[in-house]
């Protein structure tokens, strides 16, 4: 069912980094991110703005670009461990007859512009400067206190093939989501817990979702709580609730521009050999599994364009039960029995 994968990469890519996001109103984006989610600004000029959550001591893990055209994600970013694995990488890429390019990325280091079989748009650097790590400094703690970023969940018009892609990369995958042969959605790891990057079937590419861990399960309501307070009540778009696969706490919001990111609460370990993948039947998995209301049809199907990929569709769209149709179907039960 799953790609083999290589647990001997060409070079070694070791966490999801930092997403490079399009805004329409830069004032207000930075709002959202300092005041609901809790992110610290690490600099910031005209135009742009760089955040980090308070656990993190490399400079940004998001970084926010005012635009006058569409709110884009520009790129998502992973680390790789050494200088040398980015002139590995750039002669793997090119070898695979992908795109590579070199550029200049400010507070980062030597930084390599890449794309996946799809079109992904990523970023690849090995360093980047440091700034103190806030997680102490609890007077000046905001919104949900996000800690750092976690993962990334893109749409790919082929899963198994975005899946094989990445296993080459070293990716191992800790759950995934099939029916019958077909691979729907595959949950894959560099950094030694459950997720860095979740790929699942859909038009794409697109950026579906970036996350950002919370110390205290309470901060998830805190997130929502601010997210009413700061006239962003609709924004809760999906939760709180509890995840099936990987089991943690969740809520999703969406951004000023409709960027969609998550907070949850935490992962389990998976960096031992003998650890195999848990699979998940898609044709038995309810939309919340543990408990709660199924998520809104746009939870589903809305996401993030990359920015300059040409949007291929897919030939198997999924097919969730959303809440739309829940409703649909409950009050048709309910009319029967009345």
């Amino acid at each position: 069912m799953l790609p083999e994968v290589n647990l001997r990469p060409p070079f070694n890519i070791t966490r999801a980094s930092h997403v490079v996001l399009h805004v329409a109103d830069l004032a207000k984006s930075r709002d959202f991110y300092v005041n609901i989610v809790g992110l610290v600004v690490s600099d910031e000029t005209a135009d742009t703005c760089y955040l980090r959550g308070l656990a993190e001591a490399c400079h940004h893990s998001m970084v926010l670009v005012q635009t006058e055209g569409e709110a884009t994600c520009k790129r998502i970013g992973f680390r790789v461990f050494f200088e040398e694995d980015l002139d590995l990488a750039h002669a793997w890429f090119r070898s695979e007859g992908l795109p590579a390019e070199w550029v200049d990325a400010p507070y980062q280091g030597r930084t390599l512009h890449v794309e996946d079989p799809f079109g992904t748009k990523l970023e690849l650097c090995a360093t980047m400067e440091t700034r103190p790590r806030m997680y102490l400094e609890i007077e000046k703690f905001k919104g949900a206190h996000g800690q750092r970023l976690d993962h990334y969940q893109i749409f790919s018009p082929d899963t198994y093939a975005s899946c094989a892609f990445y296993s080459r990369l070293g990716f191992r995958n800790s759950e995934y989501l099939s029916h019958g042969d077909k691979l729907l959605g595959a949950f894959m790891y560099r950094k030694g817990t459950c997720l860095d990057l979740a790929i699942v079937q859909n038009d794409g590419p697109c950026l579906h979702h970036f996350a950002y861990t919370v110390s205290e399960s309470h901060n998830i309501f805190t997130g929502c709580d601010l997210a009413g307070i700061y006239g962003y009540s609709t924004a809760v778009e999906r939760g709180p609730g509890r995840h099936g696969p990987g089991g943690m706490l969740f809520v999703y919001l969406r951004d000023p521009d409709g960027h969609r990111v998550e907070l949850f609460n935490s992962h389990y370990q998976t960096i031992d050999i003998e650890i195999e993948p848990v699979r998940w039947d898609a044709a038995t998995l309810s939309t919340n599994v543990r408990w709660g209301l199924p998520a809104p049809r746009r939870w589903y199907f809305e996401a993030t364009r990359f920015e300059g990929a040409a949007m291929l569709e897919t030939a198997d769209k999924p097919k969730p039960e959303t809440l739309e149709s829940y409703v649909q179907k409950l009050s048709a039960t309910n009319s029967n029995q009345g």
